[in-house]
């Protein structure tokens, strides 16, 4: 019997899903707005469930509809222009999808709906492994307050509008984070692969620098009216080459390393960092530079490389890693 229903069940979704997306096209195709008579009669729906379709879209599909003289519409930034890709462009929008899947610890349904737009363009081979990316999407936890803040932050960086957000610092040595309220101008949201979680990169006005948040750090959100002009590019850019993974509001600092011939091809064959720079020695060993924004996140690489690498430059990242290591070398001794 429940199988019975569960069927039943199917079908009615699939048609309140397609129902959904004709109203919403309809209200995208007039821009003026439409009465939800006009809408009924054009749809072949009655107006009370108009009214139903139209209070869905904006409380569960998220679309920003307005109301206004008693017509209703959908918001002109609502829709972005269908892309026309080739299968090579396809193919690399694809991948970057891929990744984002592989890193996600939490479930997005924005990715989701974008793989399956993506997918609709594919062939067969790629759109299976759509479906797929999907499957393992779905298995992810949700988490609704996140979705919404990262919805709230891409309109208020796509509008170069500023932010207000209270904020929870993260716990340090045993002291709670510090709760605090902040005037943010939303530069950049980007992943970090090392943690596996999204970031707000800004200007924080109450700091008067950039800083960068991590999103799931974020308790509310309100986007306010007041716009910001953005950054030069080649100052933000130079502030983003230097951050090893998210990072980028730490003084710039000179990390000197010394790879064994162990690995030293190893190290050699990739492009860490855009500002390293490396020089082979004469005993097979690799010197490895570059300019890094502090040394919180390089350190966890460094680490990452065990006994087969030396810090040279900064004093302070070599007593650091020392430390560590001794006390890794205390917990394993028995």
């Amino acid at each position: 019997m429940d199988d019975l229903h569960g069927e039943e069940r199917e079908p009615a979704k699939r048609d309140r899903t397609a129902r959904l997306m004709r109203v919403a096209g309809l209200l995208a195709g007039n821009p003026d707005g439409m009465r939800p008579r006009d809408i009924a009669e054009r749809l072949d729906m009655s107006v009370r469930n108009v009214y139903r379709d139209l209070h869905a879209l904006e409380s569960e599909v998220r679309l920003p509809t307005w109301s206004e003289g008693g017509r209703w519409g959908i918001l002109g930034d609502a829709f972005l222009p269908p892309l026309k890709l080739t299968l090579a462009e396809a193919m690399a929008v694809f991948l970057g999808a891929r990744l984002m899947v592989r890193y996600a610890d939490k479930y997005d349904p924005y990715l989701a709906s974008a793989f399956e737009k993506l997918a609709a363009a594919l062939p067969d081979a790629l759109r299976e492994h759509v479906a797929r990316s999907l499957d393992v999407l779905q298995d992810a936890p949700r988490d609704p307050a996140f979705s919404d803040h990262v919805r709230l932050l891409t309109k208020a960086w796509a509008e170069r509008r500023v932010v207000e957000i209270v904020y929870e610092g993260a716990a340090y040595e045993g002291r709670p984070g510090e709760r605090s309220t902040r005037t943010v101008r939303p530069f950049l949201i980007e992943p970090s692969l090392q943690t596996h979680a999204l970031y707000l990169i800004g200007w924080d006005e109450d700091r008067d620098a950039m800083r960068t948040f991590k999103i799931e750090r974020i308790r509310e959100v309100r986007v306010t009216a007041r716009p910001f002009e953005p950054p030069e590019g080649a100052t933000l850019e130079r502030d983003l080459r230097r951050g090893w993974d998210i990072i980028a509001d730490q003084p710039a600092t000179e990390v000197v390393l010394r790879f064994l011939p162990a690995v030293a091809d190893r190290v050699a064959e990739t492009t860490w960092h855009s500002l390293q720079r490396t020089e082979r020695q004469a005993d097979g060993s690799l010197i490895w530079r570059s300019t890094v924004s502090g040394v919180i996140e390089i350190r966890l690489w460094i680490l990452s490389w065990g006994e087969d690498v030396e810090v040279l430059q900064p004093p302070e990242l070599r007593v650091q890693v020392g430390e560590i290591l001794r006390r890794a070398a205390m917990r394993y001794a028995d």
